[in-house]
C-alpha cells in the first residue's frame, strides 16, 4: 500500500486494533463525557496504536519520554475528541462530501481505481474498511469544529508580521555558504609514508600551474575523484570544524593546506562563498504570517477547549487506567 495511504489508515484506524487483538477484554468505564462514555477497551485499543507509532519513531530515552507524554495525557485528549464530536453534531456540521474528495484523494495517491481496491488495500494491511472510514469522518468532523469555532475567527495584523520580521532577524537570515572543491586522500586506501609522498607531489604541481580539478580527478580517493574534486556547497556548521576553521579565512580560489581528518587528508580550495545575509521582507512575510498563524492557533485552540471543558459535564472514573 502506499504511504500516504498507510499513514492516513494509522491515524484514523486505532479503534481496530481492539478488534484485531483476539484476547478477551473485560471493560469498564473509564469517563463520562455529557452521558457518553469512554471505555477501558477503547482507552487501551488507541493506546496500544500510538505506542506501535512512536516506536517506529524513536528508541531510547526520547521514545520513553515521549511514551510517559502519552499515558499522561491521552485520556484527556480522547475527552476532547468526544468533546468535539459532541459539539460538531451540535453545529449540525456535514463533511459527507469532504469525507469523499478525501477517500478520492488517498485513492489517487496511492495508485487505486475504486472504493473495492481500498478495501482490499486496508485488508492487506489488516484494517477494516468501514471502521477506517467512520474514523476518517469522524476526525473530519473534529476539524470541521475548529475550523467553525476557532480558525475563521483568526486575524493576522500586518503590524505584528513586520514586528516578528524586525525583533527577530536571525530566524530570517540566510547563512553563510561556501562552496568547494577537494582533493582527498583517502587514510584506509593509502599507508601514511605512501599519502605524505602524494601531498607533496600534488603540492608541487599545483604550485607549478596545474589545474586543481584534473588533479582531484587524477589523485583523489572516493566521490571526489568522479566529481573533479567538486564538493558542492556548505552552510555555517555543516562541515567539520577543522575544515570550516581552514576554509573561512580563504578568499575565492584560493588553496588550503593539507588537513587531517579522521578518514583521510584534505586540500581545499574555496570556489565561492555567499555571505550572511537577512531576507528581504516580501520573501518571508508568508513564512511570518504562518508562524504567527500558528502561534495564535494554537493558544486559540487551548482557550476554546478549556471553556467547552469547564461547561460540559465530564465524569473521569479511572484516571489512572494505564497505570498498569
Amino acid at each position: 500500500m502506499n504511504a500516504s495511504l498507510l499513514r492516513a489508515a494509522a491515524v484514523f484506524v486505532f479503534l481496530s486494533l481492539s478488534l484485531l487483538q483476539g484476547q478477551e477484554v473485560i471493560d469498564e468505564v473509564v469517563a463520562v463525557v455529557n452521558g457518553e462514555i469512554i471505555t477501558r477497551s477503547e482507552v487501551l485499543a488507541r493506546y496500544e496504536m500510538m505506542v506501535q507509532a512512536l516506536r517506529a519513531q524513536l528508541s531510547g530515552e526520547a521514545f520513553e519520554t515521549q511514551l510517559e507524554f502519552l499515558k499522561k495525557n491521552l485520556l484527556d485528549r480522547m475527552i476532547t475528541d468526544l468533546l468535539l464530536l459532541q459539539k460538531a453534531r451540535q453545529l449540525r456540521i456535514d463533511v459527507r462530501e469532504q469525507l469523499r474528495l478525501t477517500v478520492d484523494n488517498i485513492k489517487s495517491q496511492s495508485g487505486l481505481e475504486s472504493d473495492e481496491d481500498l478495501r482490499a488495500a486496508l485488508r492487506r494491511e489488516g484494517l477494516d474498511y468501514n471502521i477506517w472510514l467512520r474514523q476518517l469522518e469522524e476526525d473530519l468532523l473534529r476539524q470541521g469544529v475548529l475550523f467553525n469555532e476557532v480558525d475563521r475567527r483568526i486575524a493576522i495584523d500586518d503590524a505584528d508580521v513586520f514586528n516578528e520580521y524586525k525583533t527577530r532577524p536571525e530566524d530570517f537570515t540566510e547563512p553563510e555558504e561556501v562552496r568547494l572543491s577537494g582533493i582527498f586522500l583517502s587514510a584506509d586506501e593509502t599507508p601514511a609514508g605512501e599519502a605524505e609522498a602524494r601531498r607533496e607531489e600534488i603540492s608541487s604541481k599545483l604550485a607549478g600551474g596545474e589545474d586543481f580539478a584534473a588533479l582531484a580527478e587524477a589523485y583523489s580517493d572516493g566521490p571526489a575523484r568522479e566529481q573533479r574534486g567538486d564538493l558542492g556547497t556548505f552552510k555555517r556548521g555543516e562541515l567539520d570544524t577543522a575544515l570550516e576553521q581552514a576554509v573561512q579565512p580563504l578568499a575565492t580560489g584560493q588553496v588550503s593546506g593539507w588537513l587531517q581528518t579522521r578518514n583521510g587528508w584534505y586540500l581545499l580550495r574555496l570556489e565561492g562563498r555567499k555571505e550572511r545575509k537577512l531576507k528581504p521582507f516580501e520573501d518571508v512575510k508568508k513564512e511570518i504570517e504562518e508562524k504567527i498563524y500558528a502561534r495564535k492557533r494554537a493558544a486559540a485552540i487551548d482557550e476554546y477547549l478549556g471553556a467547552e471543558k469547564a461547561k460540559n459535564s465530564i465524569s473521569i472514573l479511572r484516571p489512572d487506567i494505564l497505570d498498569y
